[in-house]
């Protein structure tokens, strides 16, 4: 069974960085695709980023192409967003998501698209 883990979560200032870590158990990288997703209160979960690992491909929303990033290190098993120039809209709970089912380009942004999630870590950015 594969489970998902986040961590690093926290308060961040305007401006700033932030790096939240994916651990995954149960499963590797390949054949996979991981995506982040985040949810304010009373809102939709809204896609942030994805990537289908063994195609090289990323994928972004569009409020934060060219601020986040996501990565991964096989080592460790572990799938990244790292956020940088952080903006108070930016706050919300984040989640990772994985799948291991082939999904076509428009339906990495799809809830609906992943099997595995992981119970999320909370970013706030304020000063």
């Amino acid at each position: 069974q594969v489970q998902l883990v986040e961590s690093g979560g926290g308060l961040v200032v305007p401006g700033g960085s932030l790096r939240l870590s994916c651990q995954t158990s149960g499963g590797t990288f390949r054949g996979a695709t991981t995506a982040w997703f985040r949810q304010t209160p009373g809102k939709e979960r809204e896609f942030v980023a994805a990537a289908r690992w063994s195609r090289g491909s990323t994928h972004y929303g569009d409020s934060v192409k060219g601020r986040f990033t996501i990565s991964k290190d096989n080592a460790w098993n572990t799938a990244y967003l790292q956020m940088n120039d952080m903006k108070p809209e930016d706050t919300a709970h984040y989640s990772c998501a994985s799948t291991y089912r082939g999904i076509i380009t428009s339906a990495v942004r799809s809830i609906s698209s992943y099997d595995y999630w992981g119970q999320g870590t909370q970013v706030t950015v304020s000063s």
